[in-house]
């Protein structure tokens, strides 16, 4: 099954899990390009609101009635066979995508399709491009896992043949896409729950490199030991980028006082032009490094380049200041991967602060047990770590693994660590034991950064 943006206008798409947000990215590109969207959601949210009031017919609840005169249902990997609207198409033989699918069709529609891979930073590097491509003034279209200022929301629907958006490898999805332009900012160990191991996922890249036209170009970390070899077999133009290697490089970095990086951007030895960021960490240079090389790539000019970074101040769950409250500040971060949490503190440690208490909340059993080590020896850059109960997602609990048994090993690498079960009892202690002048970082990907506005609120 194949979906044509131009010319299917016609046709109804029913998204089955409408609220998360990459389909409510798809359905809002159709709503404004006219096209009729139904879907259902087990919980309203500002996302279903909004495409309510665009047009959208919407559902909370999963029921086989809620399809209607539907063309093509389009549904993501975490929706079970079982899933009565799922079923019912199925039976009714209604034209079935997955979301991978679906937007792979619609990248199908534009030229410059600019796909952002890697296991960390897809979020930031897809907002850093959106923001030069913005101030180049290209009109693009974007598609970004996080709520972005600059388009109020996590899409927008432009009407130039520029598609940008991240490349997600969970499941393999990003193997339906269709890039003129590929980034690969790292390879790590992740969604274990999927891959055999780490060879199983770089071999996925280099599949992912290999959707790449001849005349298109693969952008790669060449700080990245496995990103730069998947590099060295593509088919297609290859611009690295790094900061101790790469065709595009950093050079002369340095942070202010809230840890923001600025650096002179060099491709070969020529100095380019210099670069002030307004998020924080070393991380970030990097996925501003891979941003630079991707608009060097299309063409965009050196003052939009510099403006449109300048511009960036981070997309909401990335390094996003919350609040102070009692001269104590608040920071999110959506970090959930032990090479994350390290940058995320790396970025902390730069920042104002006397010390640094962390909320963690690990995110699946599954990668809580398959990185169980990682996680144990990554905090060693706070004073003090409360960890939340794990957040199941998709998964049961088994029993094999648990925050408590986390917060064991944790504090065996003499770090002071401690398992408190409801948020309500991490909020008191936090309101016990902060002083001014303390940093209060909420990590991870599932809802713990409403302990981070419980504290600023009580």
């Amino acid at each position: 099954m194949s979906f044509d943006l131009k010319n299917d206008i016609g046709k109804k798409i029913h998204f089955i899990g409408i609220g998360g947000v990459s389909m409510s990215g798809l359905a809002e590109i159709l709503l404004e390009r006219g096209y009729k969207v139904s879907g259902s959601d087990m919980h309203n949210s500002p996302m279903i609101d909004k495409l309510k009031k665009n047009g959208a017919e919407i559902y909370i609840s999963h029921d086989s009635a809620n399809i209607k005169n539907v063309d093509i249902v389009v549904y993501t990997a975490a929706i079970p066979e079982d899933n009565p609207e799922l079923a019912y198409a199925k039976q009714a033989n209604i034209s079935l995508m997955t979301r991978a699918e679906f937007l792979g069709s619609i990248m199908k529609g534009h030229k410059y399709n600019v796909a952002i891979s890697g296991t960390h930073g897809k979020t930031t590097t897809t907002s850093m491009i959106s923001h030069i491509a913005l101030t180049e003034n290209v009109d693009p279209t974007i598609l970004v896992g996080g709520n972005l200022d600059i388009i109020h929301g996590n899409v927008l629907a432009g009407k130039s043949d520029y598609f940008i958006t991240e490349a997600c490898e969970y499941k393999a999805s990003f193997l339906e896409f269709y890039p003129y332009i590929g980034i690969i900012l790292n390879i790590d160990a992740d969604h274990l729950d999927f891959y055999k191991d780490i060879d199983d996922i770089e071999n996925t890249f280099m599949k992912f490199a290999n959707l790449i036209p001849t005349d298109g170009y693969l952008i790669a970390n060449a700080d990245d030991i496995r990103a730069i070899r998947v590099a060295s077999h593509a088919n297609c133009n290859v611009v690295s980028f790094g900061i101790d290697n790469g065709d595009i490089r950093a050079k002369n970095l340095k942070f202010n006082a809230n840890g923001f990086g600025s650096f002179d951007v060099y491709k070969a030895n020529e100095f380019l032009f210099h670069i002030e960021l307004n998020v924080p960490g070393k991380h970030n240079i990097l996925n501003a490094l891979s941003a630079i090389a991707s608009a060097l790539t299309l063409k965009m000019s050196n003052k939009s380049i510099i403006d449109g970074l300048k511009s960036f101040k981070g997309t909401h769950r990335r390094f996003e200041l919350k609040g102070t409250k009692n001269g104590i500040t608040v920071i999110d971060d959506y970090a959930h991967h032990p090479t994350e949490i390290k940058a995320t503190l790396d970025a902390a440690k730069n920042y104002p602060h006397n010390k640094i208490y962390c909320v963690f909340q690990p995110h699946t059993y599954s990668r809580t047990l398959s990185l169980f080590d990682e996680f144990a020896a990554c905090f060693s850059n706070v004073d003090e770590l409360i960890l939340a109960d794990i957040y199941a997602a998709r998964e049961k609990d088994t029993g094999v693994v648990s925050s408590l048994k986390l917060s064991d090993a944790i504090n065996k690498n003499n770090v002071k660590c401690s398992n408190l079960h409801s948020f309500e009892s991490i909020v008191n202690y936090l309101q016990d034991n902060l002083k001014d002048g303390d940093l209060l970082l909420t990590v991870g990907a599932g809802d713990v950064f409403k302990i981070g506005e419980m504290f600023l609120n009580k």
